[in-house]
């Protein structure tokens, strides 16, 4: 069965979408409820649905906005099903996200920014430059300046280690890219100890960075499955 991918304003989400949405992680981590969905609908702009059938199978939270000047897409968070088919179903949400930045900021490098939990979530920047953390990788001073900015976004403003940066959860709960499944790839050693230390069912999470390149979104190269770099 095809998959269809919609974004839409998160005002207009429904009651019925909303409950939709929690029953996607509702017996598991990060147990989004409705009502931490709803708070959501007011910090940020759009809502990605991808769907198999009438099946909803991902959704994310996300904005498009300029920090500082630099053009951004933000992705407060996002939960996969977990099947078969997440990295299909991550691929599509995040290609109508690509497309949406590239309308947005036509001929303009892109900061895409958002919160991991797991090591699988790093996935989501294959294909896009200067990923930060990444494994023997020293951060510069401007690199963590980036971290505490969207630490400031995500509303943990001075919870952040600009090292490591690892974002220190204070007990409530909190937005991640949540994303696994049975035919997904474990990321290497490399990437896993970059959460040694994120303490999930805590809220802690790893924010995590890179650049969608301007000839890179023009030419839809990427989702060719390259690795982040």
């Amino acid at each position: 069965m095809s998959f269809q991918v919609g974004t839409k304003d998160c005002t207009a989400l429904s009651d019925a979408e909303l409950a939709e949405m929690a029953d996607l992680c509702v017996d598991r981590e990060p147990g989004f409820d409705i009502g931490f969905l709803s708070k959501q609908c007011e910090e940020w702009v759009l809502a990605t649905h991808a769907r198999e059938g009438t099946k909803l199978r991902g959704y994310s939270f996300s904005t498009l906005e300029r920090i500082g000047g630099t053009p951004s897409l933000l992705i407060g968070l996002a939960t996969v099903d977990r099947t078969a088919k997440a990295d299909q179903v991550l691929r599509l949400m995040l290609g109508d996200q690509y497309r949406r930045a590239l309308l947005a900021f036509p001929d303009e490098d892109v900061l895409v920014g958002t919160r991991l939990s797991a090591p699988q979530g790093y996935q989501a920047f294959g294909g896009l430059s200067e990923v930060v953390p990444r494994p023997d990788h020293k951060p510069t001073g401007e690199e963590r300046a980036w971290g505490r900015r969207l630490a400031k976004r995500f509303g943990a403003e001075g919870r952040i280690d600009d090292r490591s940066f690892v974002l220190a959860g204070d007990g409530a709960a909190t937005g991640t890219l949540d994303f696994d499944g049975p035919k997904v790839k474990v990321p290497g050693d490399g990437v896993a100890a970059l959460f040694v230390t994120v303490k999930a069912a805590q809220g802690d999470r790893l924010v995590t960075f890179g650049w969608a390149m301007a000839e890179d979104l023009a030419s839809g190269s990427l989702l060719s499955g390259r690795t982040a770099r």
